[in-house]
């Protein structure tokens, strides 16, 4: 009786859980999905706002409304969505047991766990192939190698240190896509449950202990493996602690004709298939993009030491306390970039480049921006005597200057050129 109930209660959270966490349900669509996100915008939880709106106002106090430019799994909406759906769940079940006084459902538990395999499927195919195509970690950017370590968080710093071995994270990304690719195939389903357990353990280890974002949807990934491989702890325990025979790690069949359990065989590995091809094919497109050899740069693509900066006609020295001075400029991004303060304040600036070879930087204030048309602090024009040297001459803050700039040697950072070592007598801490 326990595990009916246990199983009603799975199939009311489970299931809705899969479906109103829309990246969900949108990542089995393949390449549709892009299509969508393309034409329609990204899928989001705006829908269930009112709902979450109204239980967190009534509830917990808050106003627990989605941030949609958020980008984060922890908001105070989907924690508050999470409790309704427990909620719903349990009174479902309660409900449930209540009229339906059967021993078992085994057609039921068949379909509940193929659709428990193709959420969990799906989703470590999207996580697996943003790690295999490395985007989801890209590495430093050229800021970032001026940022202080003590000044990032510890978010930043996991992202850093994954970035920065683009062979470490894709090996991460193949046991992520490995384990989606075995639940969509019924016979390696156990093999796939176990390995996105062991997978969705480390991910959820490192979102608690880095303050990632996305510890509801890594517990709940962990939380449908253990459900997925429930059935079969007692044989897997006969196997791998006991050294006992175990019966076949079966899927519960669909049907009761072996021919439509065929054809609907064939149906989940063609679903694993097509949600493979579309995850890959979108993370190689955000590759070319914004990574690839073709990806756009800044005109000015590099990190820039001020060697004179002349303010009103009259040379600055470099000191630490001038506030006008300034000590490196940064382009990376092509309308980006960053220049540094004596003090070793970064400060980012939207950068324009204009067909005369002028450029504009404006400041980066959202609600400046929303509010209107915002002035640029700065009107230079460029000129590169040589490709390693640069002279901007123009306004700062409606004051003339002349900033004179050598780019830096990107190699220079250990964490660029240090590579790999076979032999290493000592080992290089720096």
């Amino acid at each position: 009786m326990l595990a009916q109930i246990a199983l009603r209660f799975c199939v009311g959270y489970f299931g809705l859980f899969c479906v109103l966490l829309t990246y969900i349900p949108f990542t089995l669509l393949g390449l549709v999905d892009r299509w969508l996100r393309r034409y329609h915008g990204p899928s989001d939880m705006s829908l269930t706002d009112p709902i979450t709106g109204w239980v967190g106002r009534m509830v917990f106090g808050i106003d627990a409304v989605q941030h949609k430019d958020s980008g984060a799994g922890d908001q105070a909406a989907a924690w508050v969505l999470m409790f309704c759906i427990l909620v719903v769940a349990v009174v479902t079940a309660a409900v449930w047991t209540a009229f339906d006084r059967r021993s078992s459902h085994p057609r039921l538990l068949a379909w509940f766990t193929l659709f428990l395999r193709a959420c969990l499927g799906g989703q470590m195919l999207s996580f697996g192939f943003a790690k295999l195509i490395p985007t989801q970690m890209p590495g430093p950017t050229l800021t970032q190698l001026l940022q202080p370590y003590g000044d990032l968080s510890p978010a930043s710093v996991l992202w850093l240190q994954i970035g920065s071995s683009h062979p470490y994270e894709m090996a991460l990304g193949a046991v992520e896509v490995v384990a989606g690719l075995l639940l969509f195939v019924p016979r390696t389903a156990v093999l796939g449950a176990a390995l996105s357990l062991a997978s969705m353990s480390q991910v959820f280890l490192t979102n608690m202990t880095f303050d990632i974002p996305e510890k509801l949807l890594a517990s709940h990934l962990l939380l449908i493996s253990l459900v997925l491989l429930a059935p079969y702890l007692r044989r897997l325990v006969n196997v791998f602690v006991l050294q006992r025979e175990c019966a076949p790690l079966t899927q519960p069949a669909l049907f009761t004709d072996d021919r439509k359990n065929h054809i609907t065989l064939w149906i989940q590995v063609a679903l694993g298939l097509w949600v493979a091809f579309g995850c890959g094919f979108d993370r190689w497109v955000v590759w070319q993009d914004q990574y690839g050899p073709s990806s756009s740069k800044s005109e000015l693509y590099g990190i820039w030491d001020v060697r004179d900066f002349s303010l009103d006609g009259q040379s600055i020295p470099p000191l630490t306390t001038d506030e006008n001075r300034w000590q490196r400029l940064v382009f990376d991004d092509p309308e980006v970039a960053t220049y540094q303060r004596m003090n070793d304040e970064l400060v980012p600036a939207r950068a324009d480049f204009h067909p005369n070879g002028q450029l504009e930087l404006t400041t980066t204030n959202p609600t400046i921006e929303k509010a209107g048309h915002q002035p640029p602090f700065a009107t230079l024009s460029t000129e590169q005597p040589t490709p390693d040297r640069l002279v901007l001459r123009g306004t700062l803050h409606d004051r003339p200057v002349v900033i004179t700039l050598e780019r830096v040697n990107l190699n220079s950072f250990t964490l660029r050129s240090r590579g790999f070592h076979w032999v290493q007598d000592y080992p290089y801490f720096r």
